[in-house]
């Protein structure tokens, strides 16, 4: 007994810790990482479900709480996979669909050109051949080429909404019962394993039943040698009752790998699927551009042979030589001479410039010479000696009555000399300007390539880019979850459960793309962790719609990284 009470308070305390770390788990998981559809799932049903080197750090002294960790934290690798497998395989079929809804919106003669041009140089044949066969029978093949197009441009489209529909509709199922009985499995994680693994597969086999409802392609619709790999039939378990709801180590081991193979099948007929109807490649889309680009790559290439040493040409060795002394010319008259004029003026101008017109010591020269010549004059006049601090209005009234004539021509030419230093200032402002007016083309050039460096750099294509493109997108994701949630509320308002379950996975993925386009921009301002709560608190299948759009308009109105736009803040 006494050895009993210390085992028991150490099993309380790690029992408390483990349900404290799961509770935030189950919180966290569809966004704490994004791992790939292919994050190893296919390596754990090949060589079992085993726990890792990390469970080994996490040993305790209880040995129950110890298999509680190990058991539970198998379920929640099983759930991060179908979730990261189920994210990235609706994200490549909203792009496709989104590819073939704005074909759709295109006009008739962009169908038209789509159909001979952007299908690839067999269905090019193909197409020409009807036109001519239709123009010889009909006499006009452009209505029956845009039927084709529009027939073949909403076949996709159809397709590829039902799957959507079908995946959104899995996704959203998932995290509902994943979200019911999380609190369960966090008190009770070794009764409630068995459960949230048949609950899984359960969900498994009702998408299994959808793809017959929505018609869907089958094994039927594919080639015979591809219908046993392509056919969707998954796995089933054991049901779970209550009289027998616990199951060995070796029964879980294998319902896991049941999950995964059912996981495994379903990635594949989605990618089967995806593959059969999706956009066509930039191979494919920009054939004909790349077919006249590799022509015109041969006629260069067979041109530069003829004049090449090959052929005994010397004219691009010429051709060299010249372009490399009119680059160096260039660069020397444009570049080297402005740069170095400039540098001359600037910083030698007293040193290095050629003597000017007049300068600050010859004036003062001039100045002290006409001194001395009305002090001389004065003396001679008047007979005696004038002080040295004598005024110059003094001397000037002396002189007055005589050779006035000779004294204002010496004033005159003091102004002149005046005007001559003024003129030699700006004499040397105007060859700097002109030094560097040279030197414009340079600077122009080099400007345009750093603009053309910045714009490389920024990388505005995407969400999580800098610039305004990229800011315009994350404002985008918060739109399109709004509408997913007025889109679920109205299906359910309407009693279309279905649709809003299809709406509310949708909604998810919304959350899950904003959620990896905000990360990096939330870090740097400190914005992360509350925008990363709100985020998780959007995807809460209980949290009220008035309460969702408080949150999103809350997003759109306080964090710095969907607010402002990059090129507005500055």
């Amino acid at each position: 007994m006494a050895e009993g009470a210390p085992n028991a308070e150490v099993e309380s305390k790690d029992l408390k810790s483990l349900i404290s770390f799961y509770s935030n788990y189950i919180r966290n998981r569809l966004f704490g990482s994004s791992p790939s559809p292919y994050s190893g799932y296919v390596g754990k049903l090949a060589g079992g479900f085993t726990a890792g080197g990390s469970v080994r750090e996490c040993v305790v002294v209880v040995v129950e709480a110890s298999w509680i960790f190990t058991e539970a934290s198998k379920v929640y690798d099983v759930l991060e996979d179908i979730m990261a497998n189920v994210f990235s395989h609706l994200h490549e079929i909203q792009k496709h669909l989104q590819y073939w809804q704005d074909r759709a919106e295109d006009s008739d003669v962009r169908k038209m050109c789509f159909m001979i041009f952007e299908r690839g140089p067999r269905a090019f044949v193909k197409e020409t051949t009807h036109m001519i066969r239709y123009s010889i029978i009909d006499g006009s093949p452009v209505n029956q080429l845009v039927s084709s197009a529009s027939l073949h441009i909403h076949e996709r489209m159809g397709i590829l909404s039902r799957l959507r529909y079908l995946v959104a509709g899995f996704l959203a199922e998932v995290y509902v019962e994943v979200d019911r009985l999380g609190e369960e499995l966090v008190k009770s994680p070794k009764k409630m394993l068995p459960t949230i693994l048949s609950v899984v597969n359960g969900l498994f086999i009702k998408l299994e039943g959808s793809v017959q409802s929505l018609n869907l392609p089958t094994q039927n619709d594919f080639p015979v040698e591809e219908s046993q790999l392509h056919s969707l039939a998954f796995e089933r378990l054991p049901e779970v009752t209550g009289e027998n709801s616990q199951w060995s180590d070796c029964e879980i081991r294998v319902a896991t790998n049941l999950v995964y193979q059912n996981l495994h099948k379903l990635e594949s007929y989605l990618s089967t699927i995806v593959s059969k109807y999706k956009k066509p490649r930039k191979l494919r889309q920009y054939w004909v551009l790349y077919s006249c680009e590799a022509l015109g790559l041969a006629a260069c290439t067979m041109w530069i042979v003829k004049h090449s040493r090959l052929m005994g040409s010397s004219d691009i060795d010429n051709w060299i030589s010249e372009a490399k002394d009119s680059t160096v010319s260039f660069l020397k008259q444009h570049v080297e001479q402005p740069v170095l004029a400039i540098r001359d003026e600037l910083f030698d101008t007293f040193k290095k410039r050629h003597k000017s017109v007049m300068d600050v010591e010859e004036l003062q020269l001039t100045v002290n010479s006409l001194r001395r010549m009305l002090l001389a004059f004065c003396e001679q006049t008047k007979g005696q000696n004038l002080p040295e601090n004598a005024t110059d209005q003094e001397m000037v009234e002396v002189v007055m009555t005589r050779y006035f004539t000779l004294l204002q021509v010496e004033k005159l030419r003091l102004d002149i000399e005046t005007a001559m230093l003024e003129l030699d200032l700006i004499h040397q402002a105007v060859e700097i300007y002109f030094s560097t007016l040279a030197a414009f083309p340079a600077f122009f050039l080099s400007f345009l390539l750093l603009m053309f460096f910045r714009a490389w750099l920024k990388q505005d294509t995407r969400a999580e880019g800098r610039g305004r493109i990229a800011w315009v997108q994350r404002r985008m994701l918060i739109a399109e979850i709004n509408e997913r949630i007025m889109q679920c509320q109205t299906c359910l308002e309407q009693g279309s459960e279905a649709d809003a379950r299809c709406m509310y996975g949708l909604m998810l993925y919304s959350l899950d793309r904003l959620y990896h386009a905000v990360e990096k921009h939330a870090k740097a301002t400190g914005e992360w962790q509350l925008l990363r709560q709100d985020i998780i608190d959007l995807a809460k299948p209980g949290l009220s719609t008035e309460n969702k759009f408080r949150v999103t308009s809350q997003m759109g109105q306080l964090y710095d990284c969907l607010l402002h736009s990059p090129e507005r803040s500055r």
